[in-house]
């Protein structure tokens, strides 16, 4: 009989919870969800179980503040950290993230050495990077969800404003989470037509098409200006368990993701968004795209960023 998965999952606030019920629901695995807030991570538990004998999955999930319940996980989901609140400084909050992204790597090597761990804890790019370094996990088991999201969030400005299927879009997000991301227009088709065909045709105009761009650089603080009290959770969570899929299943799939870059698009031993191929040995591929001088310096600035972030944590002796 075949081993059931398992899967760890830190943090159980919105995303965690999220997260919990897709993968129970998809039949991914078993589930352990911790979290500082005890009772917030075993009443999240008992409820989720109590739901999957309503829908009549097997999943069995435990919640707790005990990382010991990281033993002998298949894959871990970090969420773990705070939001920007108003008044902190990003020294602050990288300083509060960064702390809690160390113990958690220290934990996930003690515990599941082997596991695949995907990262949504902000800021993104360098908590990805930070996990990795802390941890001493291969950097093909070290990876960021960022690109899915955005990819998500511009796929369905464009689908919107084309009246199409989001299936139709082809399409993916470069460089860091944030807003110096990089939508890339150029590899963007509908139904394998280039978006340039759409323009050409009056479709869509240039300059709704930049529009859509910077929408979707500011997709989260949408969100979170919206929600007044928290923010996205929907949508990273389904975009961590394509990933985790992906993985699972050897789906050899190409995705948009933070992945450790080691020589190429021109940056070095950096965690960055790019197209990768994650299967079974984790990410197994990067894809290098020809750039147009543009895309090239627009990815470049988006490196930099996080470079700078890096420099940060050094000078905050983190």
């Amino acid at each position: 009989m075949m081993k059931r998965r398992k899967i760890g999952l830190v943090g159980a606030g919105q995303i965690g919870g999220t997260l919990a019920q897709l993968i129970g629901l998809k039949d991914l695995g078993d589930v352990a969800l911790i979290d500082i807030a005890e009772g917030m991570a075993k009443g999240k538990a008992l409820d989720l179980q109590q739901s999957f004998a309503v829908s009549g999955h097997d999943c069995v999930i435990e919640g707790g503040s005990d990382y010991g319940l990281l033993k002998g996980c298949d894959a871990v989901i970090v969420t773990a950290g705070i939001p920007r609140k108003p008044g902190m400084s990003r020294d602050d909050l990288l300083k509060i993230n960064a702390g809690v992204i160390k113990t958690t790597a220290l934990e996930i090597k003690k515990h599941c050495p082997n596991a695949f761990v995907i990262v949504i804890t902000n800021p993104l790019d360098i908590m990805v990077w930070l996990m990795q370094q802390a941890s001493g996990l291969p950097t093909t088991h070290v990876i960021g969800m960022a690109g899915v999201l955005d990819t998500g969030r511009y796929k369905t400005f464009l689908a919107q404003k084309l009246n199409v299927s989001v299936q139709s879009i082809d399409a993916f997000v470069l460089g860091g989470h944030g807003d110096t991301m990089v939508p890339m227009p150029g590899f963007t088709t509908v139904l394998g037509i280039p978006l340039n065909h759409f323009i050409d045709k009056g479709k869509i105009t240039q300059k709704c098409v930049d529009d859509i761009i910077e929408r979707t650089r500011n997709g989260g603080a949408e969100i979170v200006n919206l929600l007044q009290t928290g923010s996205a959770f929907y949508a990273p969570a389904n975009s961590a368990v394509q990933m985790l899929e992906a993985y699972f299943y050897d789906q050899k799939r190409a995705l948009p993701c933070a992945a450790h870059v080691k020589n190429a698009y021109g940056v070095k031993d950096i965690y960055v968004g790019v197209p990768c191929v994650i299967g079974a040995k984790g990410v197994e591929d990067i894809i290098e795209l020809d750039l147009t001088e543009a895309e090239q310096a627009a990815f470049h600035r988006s490196a930099k960023a996080v470079e700078g972030l890096i420099h940060d944590l050094e000078r905050l002796n983190i």
